[in-house]
């Protein structure tokens, strides 16, 4: 199980690399310059914004991928418990642990019918692993992901912005629709779970994959 897992590690660091060095400088939409402002993601890959192109999408115009395509274009988003929302639960998430923020990893929220509970992935330019542990009623029916600040004045300055995504890990489509089950009660919740029974019905998803070693 290690051999494999550093093995899937090595190969998806090998995509990572591969990517990077095919677009590594885009140029800013604003200016044509070829600038990276030090840490905030690196801008997409043109070449994979192109192929957006006749793709279906959601609401945003963003595509729906594939679980087999692991490199997106994405739109993200950004929260934080310090907003102090209506039912919000502080610092928990909604699989019922702390929302995580440090140098290595850092949690995010998602349409669990589109990024599962559990699955990890990458933001180009930046160096933290991050987790979706979480969800949002305004995520649902979306491919957007919500990146978690734990200040008002972090999350403010993210904003709204497209990146480009690697997903190294995919997470539990089944842990997601047990958890999902009790709660739909929750228009968001129900319609989450709705979309992920119909996907496992499908047997076209991606499956819990082996734990890999960062």
């Amino acid at each position: 199980m290690i051999m494999k897992s550093i093995l899937f590690k090595t190969a998806m660091g090998l995509v990572a690399s591969a990517a990077f060095s095919s677009c590594a400088l885009q140029a800013d939409s604003a200016t044509g310059s070829k600038k990276v402002v030090k840490g905030m993601p690196h801008a997409p890959c043109s070449k994979l914004v192109a192929k957006d192109a006749g793709r279906t999408k959601d609401k945003h115009g963003m595509v729906t991928y594939k679980d087999s395509e692991r490199r997106r274009h994405v739109r993200t988003t950004s929260y934080s418990h310090m907003e102090n929302e209506p039912g919000a639960p502080g610092k928990m998430n909604a699989a019922g642990t702390t929302l995580i923020f440090n140098n290595k990893v850092r949690s995010a929220a998602a349409d669990w019918s589109v990024y599962p509970l559990g699955t990890k992935f990458r933001i180009k330019g930046l160096p933290y692993l991050y987790v979706v542990d979480d969800y949002g009623s305004s995520l649902a029916g979306t491919n957007t992901i919500d990146i978690y600040k734990p200040t008002l004045s972090m999350m403010r300055k993210w904003g709204s912005r497209n990146v480009e995504v690697t997903v190294v890990q995919w997470g539990s489509y089944e842990r997601s629709r047990r958890l999902l089950s009790g709660r739909r009660g929750y228009w968001h919740c129900k319609r989450m779970h709705t979309a992920i029974v119909k996907k496992l019905n499908t047997g076209k998803y991606a499956k819990l994959e082996e734990a890999v070693l960062f």
